[in-house]
């Protein structure tokens, strides 16, 4: 396996209950290293241009706003496998469906204000790392 890193947001339904810590220890305790992380307010804007992917889907108005509502914090995270094993921790997309353990089966409110995002791919990774961080702010 290659040392690979991978994009996360702690969303606001998480920042806003103090769950950063939390989420963060999940995260390392999977064996993944923060190298880089900001809490930031996101734009309207800024989310649109983030999640563009989903313009025609009928929730990316709620998506958008809901990102942008808050503080959130955005991650590089670094690891073996590092998008999958982020992804085994995030858990399933909708929290009823997630393996206990997981952050989303413990922290997520419902499917929408479901904790944490993570890329689902390295190629995405690289862009979504790139949309938030300089490469000199990743300092792993």
């Amino acid at each position: 396996m290659a040392i690979e890193r991978t994009f996360s947001i702690i969303k606001p339904d998480a920042t806003h209950r103090n769950l950063t810590g939390a989420v963060n220890a999940k995260l390392e305790a999977a064996g993944l290293r923060i190298v880089a992380q900001k809490r930031i307010h996101m734009t309207r804007a800024q989310a649109e241009g983030f999640y563009a992917v989903h313009k025609e889907r009928p929730f990316f108005g709620e998506l958008t706003e809901f990102m942008s509502s808050a503080p959130v914090v955005v991650q590089v995270l670094e690891g073996e496998d590092a998008v999958a094993k982020n992804r085994e921790v995030m858990g399933a997309t909708n929290p009823e469906e997630a393996v206990p353990g997981t952050i989303r089966k413990e922290y997520a409110l419902n499917i929408g204000e479901n904790s944490v995002h993570g890329s689902d791919s390295l190629e995405n990774a690289a862009t979504e790392i790139a949309y938030f961080f300089k490469d000199e702010e990743i300092v792993g």
